[in-house]
């Protein structure tokens, strides 16, 4: 499995002061070099983390790829055709939420996001939809002509050590089979750390895990390159 590390929190940390530090860029650089596959952002509409500069810069700089998490809106859509990033991420946004709560309601919209995906893909960019282990929403996802998922971990996390842990990971590893068996590629991410994160090892087919808070909680004391390379090392 590659690992795709989620960056949106050293900004949240530097926009706390409203200076330069800690560097989005830098800490992307040592992210690379301790072995991450692929940086993620979310450019959340109110620029919560993530601002717009850095996206630029991040798109200039990356060895990698960078993978922009986005709500299906016109400016998302304008941004990513100008920024062409190696992969896009649609999720679900709402303000007045801490941290993405669920998956995208595909199903709900889908001639919409069907619209939005093909100039993204026709740009070459690879797109994949945020959307929870249900098989309605990706019989969805699979008719918008986006070539990925990305199973939300987000149940499974919260229930990992308790007796529900086994239900929502079944859910999860019967959800990328079946998206498997219709053509699509799975990848997976959202609340993984590196207690849970072995049981994704599990579910055949994964390409990518998608992990953030975390490894940079984890940095705190470690250090980012430390932290990257032990979160590498687990899901190998």
């Amino acid at each position: 499995m590659l690992l795709g590390v989620n960056i949106d929190h050293v900004a949240t940390l530097r926009n706390a002061r409203g200076g330069k530090d800690p560097n989005v860029a830098a800490a992307a650089m040592i992210c690379e070099m301790a072995g991450a596959d692929g940086i993620t952002t979310h450019l959340r509409e109110d620029r919560r983390h993530i601002k717009d500069k850095d996206v630029n810069e991040l798109k200039k700089l990356l060895k990698t790829r960078l993978n922009l998490e986005m709500a299906v809106t016109d400016e998302m859509q304008e941004i990513a055709l100008k920024l062409r990033p190696e992969n896009c991420c649609l999720v679900p946004e709402k303000r007045e939420e801490l941290t993405t709560e669920g998956g995208l309601d595909v199903l709900s919209q889908q001639e919409k996001i069907t619209k939005f995906v093909k100039p993204l893909k026709d740009a070459g960019i690879i797109v994949s939809l945020f959307i929870d282990p249900d098989i309605r929403q990706i019989d969805a996802a699979k008719k918008t002509g986006a070539p990925f998922i990305e199973l939300h971990t987000g149940r499974f996390s919260e229930a990992f050590g308790t007796e529900n842990e086994e239900v929502e990971f079944l859910k999860l590893k019967d959800a990328a089979a079946y998206a498997q068996s219709l053509g699509l590629k799975v990848n997976a991410g959202h609340g993984l750390t590196y207690e849970n994160v072995h049981r994704m090892k599990e579910i055949p087919g994964v390409v990518e895990l998608n992990i953030g808070h975390n490894i940079i909680a984890k940095s705190v004391f470690v250090g980012l390159s430390a932290a990257v390379k032990e979160m590498k090392e687990l899901i190998k």
